[in-house]
C-alpha cells in the first residue's frame, strides 16, 4: 500500500478537477467517489483517483484553504512533444510561474499553476528508468525557508525504509534570500520518490491544509508512532489531522476508512462520522464500536 497519499482540499471541484486529471495521464482514473454527510462544511463530496499509478484523495468541502505552489507535482517526461501537450492542457484557464522553455537544468521544462490552483512542474528528463512519473515537490519559503534540510532529515527518522537521494545546496551569494540553503534535494519514502528545496527568493506562501499527506495506518500503534512524530501544533489537531514543525499538514488514519465509509449503510457512515468528528488522534476501537452500534 502506497505509505503517503496526496491529499487535495478544493471548495466544490474536487471531483470535476479528478476527472480531468485522469484523462491527462497513463494509467490513471477515478477509483472511487463519496459524500460525507453533516460535517462542519456541509454534506462534503470526496474522491479516490489514480495519477500515473499514484493514489491520491481530494475532498470539496469549502473554501477555507487555498492550493499554492509550495507543493506541486513534478512530472517526467520522455519528450518535449509530452512536456507540450501536458502543458496545453494544465495551462488552461491557469497561470504560469516559469515559462515554457528552456533551462540549465531541463532542455524543456515549465512550471504552472492550474485552473484549479494545484501546480505543476513538467520537466523533460533524460533517463525516464530513473524517474517516478509523478513526484511530490516541496518548496520551503515563507517561514519555513531555510528548513528543507532539517525536515528531510527528519523525515527520514519518522519513516523507516526510506533513503536521502541527491542533495544540492545554494551557492554563497546564489540565494537571495540568506536563509535558503538546499536548491534541490531527494527523499525516497518506502518506494515513491519526493523532492525538497528552500525558496531562493523567500517566498510570501507556505504549507497550508489544501494540500496535506496521508498516512493509512494498520493498527492503533501505529497511528499512535505517526501521531507523536508528527504533531507539534496541538491546536491543529482535528479528526485525525495534525501539523509537523515545519507547517507540513497530515492526515493519520486507519488504512481501511475510506473502505467503510464507503461500504456501510446510511446509518453505520452516520455513527462513524459523528464519532470521527468529536476525535483529535483518531480512536480505532471507538469507531469500532460507532460502526457496530455500540
Amino acid at each position: 500500500m502506497q505509505k503517503v497519499i496526496p491529499h487535495l482540499w478544493y471548495d466544490k471541484e474536487a471531483v470535476e478537477a479528478a476527472q480531468w486529471y485522469v484523462e491527462l495521464f497513463e494509467n490513471s482514473r477515478i477509483l472511487r467517489t463519496g459524500i460525507i454527510r453533516d460535517t462542519p462544511s456541509g454534506d462534503t463530496q470526496t474522491v479516490e483517483f489514480q495519477l500515473a499509478g499514484m493514489r491520491f484523495s481530494a475532498i470539496s468541502a469549502g473554501p477555507y484553504f487555498t492550493l499554492n505552489p509550495s507543493i506541486s507535482l513534478m512530472v517526467a517526461c520522455s519528450g518535449p512533444e509530452e512536456v507540450d501537450r501536458l502543458h496545453s492542457h494544465l495551462s488552461t484557464g491557469g497561470m504560469e510561474l516559469m515559462p515554457l522553455g528552456e533551462y540549465p537544468f531541463s532542455k524543456r521544462y515549465a512550471w504552472l499553476q492550474d485552473k484549479y490552483g494545484l501546480s505543476w512542474q513538467l520537466m523533460l528528463v533524460e533517463n525516464m528508468e530513473e524517474h517516478q512519473r509523478i513526484r511530490l515537490s516541496f518548496l520551503f519559503s515563507g517561514d519555513a525557508c531555510g528548513k528543507a534540510e532539517e525536515a528531510l532529515n527528519y523525515y527520514l527518522s519518522v519513516f523507516q525504509g526510506s533513503t536521502k537521494g541527491y542533495v544540492n545546496h545554494f551557492q554563497a551569494g546564489e540565494a537571495m534570500d540568506k536563509r535558503a540553503k538546499i536548491n534541490y534535494s531527494e527523499l525516497n519514502i518506502q518506494g515513491h520518490q519526493m523532492i525538497a528545496m528552500d525558496h531562493g527568493y523567500g517566498g510570501d506562501f507556505t504549507f497550508n491544509e489544501a494540500f496535506s499527506l496521508m498516512i493509512p495506518c494498520a493498527n492503533q500503534a501505529e497511528i499512535d508512532y505517526f501521531w507523536d512524530k508528527l504533531s507539534f501544533v496541538p491546536e491543529a489537531e482535528q479528526c485525525g489531522w495534525v501539523k509537523d514543525q515545519f507547517g507540513l499538514s497530515w492526515q493519520i488514519v486507519p488504512e481501511n476508512l475510506d473502505d467503510v465509509m464507503a461500504k456501510g449503510t446510511e446509518e453505520e457512515v452516520k455513527r462513524i462520522t459523528e464519532a470521527f468528528l468529536k476525535m483529535k488522534k483518531l480512536d480505532i476501537a471507538a469507531l469500532e464500536k460507532a460502526w457496530s452500534g455500540e
